[in-house]
Order: C-alpha cells, then structure tokens, then sequence
C-alpha cells in the first residue's frame, strides 16, 4: 500500500470529492503518479481552495482509502474550464473541521519528498504526489487527532457550494 497527497485547489471540486467519494483527475496525468486501488489518500486543501488567501493554509484535511482502480470517466466531470477525465472511488475515513487541519507548510523541514524547502511548492503542482512511507506516517500520525467522521463535517464542507447531496 502507498500513500498518496492528493491537491484539491478549489472549494467545490472538494464538495464533490468529498460528497461522491470519488476523486477524478485532470486529462493528461500519468496513470504512474496516480494512486491505485488500496492506496491511501491523504486530501490536501490549497491556500486558494476557499478563495481566501490571507486568512487560509495549506492544510491535511482528510484521510481516504481508495477504493477502485483509476479508469477513465465516459463522462468528464467539470468544474468551471477544468476537465478531469479519469477517476477512481474512495471512502472517507475521517475529515477535520473545515479550514483545521494539518498545516503542510510547517512540516515541509521534516518531509524526504520535499528535498528543497525553499522550493516545495513548486511540487505541489499537480493531482497527486506519492509519499514516501516516513512522510506517510508523519501526516498521517499529526492528522489523526484532528479527524472526525465524514458525517460529522460533510454539510460544512459542501454548504456555500454548487454540489450537495439533496439532503
């Protein structure tokens, strides 16, 4: 089992994620860098992901295991210009309170796949980073504390958004 960082930079591509339980990734991504059935995925929200730059962090937020391969989609899903055209099924297995969450930038020190801190963001440009197994276990550790389940916090994360469950 690998574990994986999975970058979502926007609010309501995280409402679905989070809501669907399916990540769905970008047109063009290898399928090398992409997490495969059983992995897990740990969500990392961007400093944009809620449209507040000065207020928000970069942050761990949640704990998944993926739970189908990553095919592609019949149908893309879209959100605004951005079409991602290959995904896979998760289950959420715990979600912090919205905007809480494992600061990434505070452990960047401590991290082997950040080989240049000056410069770590610049590898946070894509869908999904594999993790080394010591960096696995650090987050995953700092993070656990901070969970709760997925019923608790879902409403938070999908309220103010284009996606919801109907209920």
């Amino acid at each position: 089992m690998a574990t994986h960082l999975v970058i979502i930079s926007d609010r309501e591509p995280l409402a679905w994620v989070l809501g669907t339980q399916r990540m769905a990734f970008p047109a063009g991504r290898a399928a090398s860098g992409l997490p495969a059935e059983g992995d897990q995925a740990l969500l990392y929200t961007t400093r944009g992901c809620y449209r507040n730059l000065t207020r928000d962090r970069g942050r761990v937020m949640g704990l998944t295991v993926v739970t189908s391969p990553v095919e592609t989609l019949t149908e893309p899903v879209v959100f605004g210009e951005r079409r991602f055209t290959s995904g896979c099924a998760l289950r959420v297995e715990g979600l912090a309170p919205v905007r809480d969450g494992v600061v990434l930038a505070d452990l960047v020190p401590r991290l082997e796949v950040f080989p240049e801190e000056r410069s770590w963001s610049v590898r946070m440009r894509r869908a999904s980073l594999p993790l080394p197994p010591a960096d696995a276990r650090l987050l995953t550790r700092e993070l656990r504390p901070l969970l709760g389940r997925r019923s608790e916090h879902l409403a938070d994360y999908t309220r103010g958004t284009e996606w919801h469950d109907g209920t």
